[in-house]
C-alpha cells in the first residue's frame, strides 16, 4: 500500500479531472438529445406548415462525488491490511513474492514480506530512473538533434543528441511520441541554407560503450521491446512508428540518416557513419519535447528506449560516461545521495529489461513513499506520470474485470 496509499493521496486532482470529463460527457449526451428533439419537432412542424423550436433541456448541476479524504478518516492498520491481502498472498501463482505496504503520509510500514530480498525488477526499475532524473535534471530540458557541414562540399553530418523521439512522419502528423521533432524540419532548414547535399554521415559519438546491455536478449529487438541504443533514431526504433511493440530496427542511427536522405532526395546508399568536423558550421537543428513529457511517456507506456536515453542524460549531468554502465552508476549514486536504502541493488540498464538487474522491494517503497509524502517534493511529479488503472498507459487494460474496484483509482508502475 505504499503505492496504494500514495494513490489515494495523489489522485485527488485526477479524480476531479475525471469527474469533469464525466460531467462534460453527460452534458454532451443531453445536448445531442436536445438537437434530436428539435429536429423531430421541426419535421412535424414542417408537415403542418409552421415552425416551432423545442425548449432547451434543464441544466445539469455539477455534483462531484470524489472529495479529499477527511482529516479524521480512519487510517489503514497493519491487521486490516494483512487480513485484506492474505487470500491473494496465498495464491501459489505469485511464486517467490516480496513486497512492502506503507502509509505514504507517515512512512509507517504496515506489511512487508522479504522486503530486503533483491528481486528481478523488470520495468519497475523505471521508478528509480525517474527519481534520479527528477533529482538532478531540469524538467524543461530538451535534446537537440543537429546537422552540420561535412568535411567536403555536398557532405553534411547528422549529429545525434540523444533524442529517440525524432520522426519521419509528414509535417502535421505525430509519430509515436507526441511532441517529437520531424525529419522534414531538418530537411527544410538544410535546403534554406542553400548548400547542395549528395552525402550524409551519421555521428553517434555522443554515446559510449555497447549498444545492447548485459542481460538483454537479441530477439527482444524483433519482438518490439528495444533497439540498439544510439543517440539518434526514429520513433524509438519502431519499424511501424504508430505501434507500441512494433518490431524494431537493428540499425536505428543509420535509418535516421536514410530518412533524412530520402526527404532531401539523396541516394540512401550515400549514408554512412562518420564524425562531425571540429567547429563545423551548423545548418539545421530540432529539439525534443521537454523532459517532463518524455518522463510521462516513459512511465506511462513503460518505454525502454526512453528510459535508456534518459539514463544517459543523467550520466552526462553527473559527469559520467553516457553508457549503460555510466547510466546505472549515476542513477545509483543519485539515489544514494538522496538517502535511499540501496542494499542489494544491481543495475545493468535504466529500463529494467536486463534479466540480471536486482532491486529490493524496500528500495522501491522508499522512493514511492518519498514521492507521495512530504519528504521528497522533487519526486512528486512521478505520481502524475504513473499510469491509471483501467484508463491510461500500461494499465489501460488492467483492473477492468469483475467489480472494477481499482479502475480509476490505482496508480502503479507495471513490470513484466
Amino acid at each position: 500500500m505504499a503505492l496504494q496509499e500514495k494513490t489515494i493521496g495523489s489522485l485527488e486532482g485526477g479524480r476531479r479531472r475525471n469527474t469533469r470529463i464525466l460531467i462534460a460527457a453527460i452534458v454532451s449526451v443531453l445536448l445531442v438529445a436536445a438537437l434530436l428533439v428539435v429536429a423531430v419537432d421541426r419535421l412535424a412542424a414542417d408537415e403542418r406548415g409552421e415552425l416551432s423550436v423545442a425548449p432547451p433541456p434543464m441544466p445539469v448541476a455539477a455534483a462531484p462525488a470524489v472529495v479529499p479524504v477527511a482529516p479524521n478518516a480512519p487510517i489503514p492498520s497493519a491487521p486490516g491490511i494483512a487480513a485484506t491481502i492474505g487470500p491473494a498472498l496465498a495464491n501459489p501463482d505469485l511464486g517467490e513474492f516480496s513486497g512492502v505496504i506503507a502509509d505514504a503520509i507517515t512512512g509507517q510500514v504496515l506489511w512487508s514480506g522479504a522486503p530486503e530480498r533483491p528481486m528481478v525488477p523488470a520495468s519497475t526499475t523505471k521508478v528509480l530512473t525517474t527519481a534520479a532524473a527528477l533529482s538532478v535534471l531540469s524538467p524543461d530540458s530538451r535534446l537537440t538533434t543537429k546537422v552540420v557541414q561535412g568535411s567536403r562540399p555536398g557532405e553534411v553530418v547528422l549529429v545525434g543528441g540523444g533524442d529517440p523521439t525524432l520522426t519521419a512522419k509528414p509535417r502535421g502528423e505525430e509519430g509515436y511520441y507526441p511532441g517529437g521533432a520531424h525529419v522534414v524540419d531538418l530537411a527544410d532548414q538544410i535546403r534554406a541554407a542553400g548548400a547542395p547535399v549528395d552525402r550524409i554521415l551519421v555521428d553517434t559519438g555522443l554515446y559510449a560503450g555497447p549498444t545492447m546491455a548485459q542481460g538483454w536478449l537479441p530477439q527482444d529487438v524483433d519482438a518490439g521491446y528495444i533497439t540498439p541504443i544510439e543517440p539518434v533514431m526514429l520513433d524509438g526504433g519502431r519499424l511501424n512508428p504508430l505501434v507500441d511493440e512494433s518490431p524494431r530496427t537493428h540499425a536505428p542511427a543509420l535509418d535516421a540518416g536514410r530518412a533524412l536522405a530520402a526527404t532531401l532526395g539523396v541516394d540512401p546508399n550515400a549514408v554512412d557513419f562518420g564524425t562531425a568536423p571540429p567547429s563545423a558550421r551548423q545548418v539545421a537543428a530540432v529539439q525534443s519535447a521537454p523532459l517532463r513529457d518524455r518522463l510521462r511517456q516513459m512511465m506511462g507506456h513503460s518505454d525502454n528506449v526512453l528510459a535508456e536515453t534518459i539514463g544517459r542524460e543523467i550520466a552526462m549531468k553527473m559527469g559520467a560516461e553516457p553508457s549503460f554502465a555510466g547510466a546505472a552508476a549515476s542513477v545509483s549514486q543519485t539515489l544514494f545521495s538522496e538517502g535511499f536504502d540501496l542494499a542489494g541493488l544491481v543495475l545493468h540498464d535504466a529500463s529494467g529489461l536486463s534479466v540480471d538487474d536486482r532491486i529490493a522491494a524496500r528500495t522501491l517503497d522508499q522512493v514511492l513513499v518519498g514521492a507521495a509524502g512530504g519528504d521528497k517534493p522533487k519526486l512528486r511529479p512521478m505520481l502524475d506520470y504513473l499510469p491509471v488503472a483501467g484508463a491510461t498507459g500500461s494499465l489501460t487494460d488492467r483492473f477492468i474485470a469483475g467489480e472494477r474496484v481499482g479502475a480509476g483509482w490505482v496508480r502503479a508502475k507495471t513490470g513484466t
